[in-house]
């Protein structure tokens, strides 16, 4: 039987003028930005969902509710493809997980086409596709053509309740996620379960509503709230109940609340998978989801493989590798590295470098790759030290 379906037809998004695309950030400008589960493609900017804590916020682009274009599709993946980090096979990949919903009815045109172009040249390389929104049976079957991508869909459920924070129904997120799970063949979908607020929807009853919607989905992701100064802000001028006093640099994920979401989901049991599918990180979720080990190297961090299925622990201690230090140095003093240098058993240190190079090697070596200035300290998982007590910290 043919793979091959018809995209749907609508008309493309209008295009942001080249006056309209300079009062844009750079950042939210430029197409192509690296983050640490891919390097992230966004050519389409804008969205009417209105989450109270959007990392739209951090680029000043949250009041543009119409999706627009900055380029065609064609133009967005010749600017990914020889971008200077982009691997083909092993660079992972993200589509449209900055600025916009890539299942919007405006949006998700751009979205096949994209994955089309990427899959026809033959690109096995991981491909993330995020959302929140409605996903259809018609849906499904287009993810189902892509033959060389490993494509993964994420959905985003929080059940937060609060409509000034989360003005969009979690229910139209569970539903899209059992149909993506149901109608599944060539691509796999994930439950990313965020974000998880204390307060808001960390309680024993949302716990056990996630855990049964786990059952829908290939493995579950959990993770806490992204809350810089900006989304801080826009709390306070909407009236709205800060989750916290203090802002972070990295997601809050207070130790209380994941210790009874791990309480929730242990069955010891299932001695092959105690947690089930549960995950702390995206990239060791997509990575398991298609029997492979992680890209980014957690296995050095002992302590985020407590949970892990036994079958994908040994999968990424196979795979897992200290690079050699004289090749490290000599690319990371190529990237614009200072200083010494270091690996050790958990992670490659260095100086000078921001997120985009250390995730090229990071993602090139399947290593940690960390900031000697921001340490990754025990049991926090690379988290805010916010809800952690102090002795975790020092």
């Amino acid at each position: 039987m043919s793979r091959t379906r018809a995209l749907p037809q609508r008309r493309p998004l209008p295009r942001l003028t080249t006056g309209q695309i300079s009062e844009l950030q750079p950042d939210l400008a430029d197409p192509v930005e690296y983050r640490k589960s891919g390097l992230s493609l966004n050519h389409v900017v804008g969205c009417p969902l209105e989450c109270g804590y959007c990392v739209r916020h951090l680029y000043e682009n949250f009041a543009m509710k119409a999706p627009r274009a900055l380029m065609s599709d064609e133009a967005a993946v010749n600017a990914l493809l020889t971008h200077r980090y982009f691997r083909p096979h092993v660079t992972p990949l993200q589509l449209f997980n900055k600025a916009t919903d890539p299942m919007l009815p405006v949006v998700k045109q751009h979205t096949f086409n994209t994955l089309r172009l990427l899959d026809e040249r033959g690109l096995t390389n991981h491909v993330l596709v995020i959302t929140r929104w409605r996903v259809d049976e018609g849906d499904c079957a287009v993810f189902n053509t892509f033959r060389n991508i490993k494509l993964t869909v994420l959905v985003t459920h929080s059940n937060i309740q609060h409509l000034g924070i989360e003005p969009v129904d979690s229910r139209i997120a569970a539903d899209s996620l059992r149909t993506l799970y149901t109608n599944a063949q060539s691509y796999r979908t994930i439950l990313y379960w965020r974000p998880i607020v204390p307060g808001l929807n960390d309680s024993g009853a949302d716990i056990a509503y996630a855990r049964d919607l786990a059952e829908h989905a290939h493995a579950t992701v959990y993770t806490g709230l992204f809350f810089r100064e900006e989304m801080a802000a826009y709390y306070r001028e909407q009236g709205l109940p800060e989750p916290y006093a203090d802002t972070a640099r990295r997601k809050i994920m207070p130790e209380e609340s994941e210790a009874r979401i791990l309480a929730a989901f242990h069955q010891p049991a299932n001695v092959p998978a105690p947690w089930g599918q549960l995950f702390r990180k995206t990239s060791c979720a997509v990575a398991s989801v298609h029997g492979m080990a992680d890209y980014n190297g957690h296995f050095g961090i002992r302590e985020l493989c407590d949970i892990c299925p036994l079958a994908q622990l040994q999968l990424c201690r196979d795979a897992w590798q200290a690079p050699d230090l004289e090749v490290i140095t000599r690319q990371a003093r190529a990237l614009g590295a200072t200083g010494p240098v270091e690996i050790n058993d958990r992670a490659i240190l260095v100086e000078g470098l921001d997120e985009h190079p250390r995730y090229f090697l990071q993602h090139g070596f399947g290593y940690q790759v960390h900031d000697r200035r921001h340490p990754h300290h025990p049991r926090r998982h690379g988290r805010a030290g916010i809800g952690w007590p102090q002795k975790d910290t020092a």
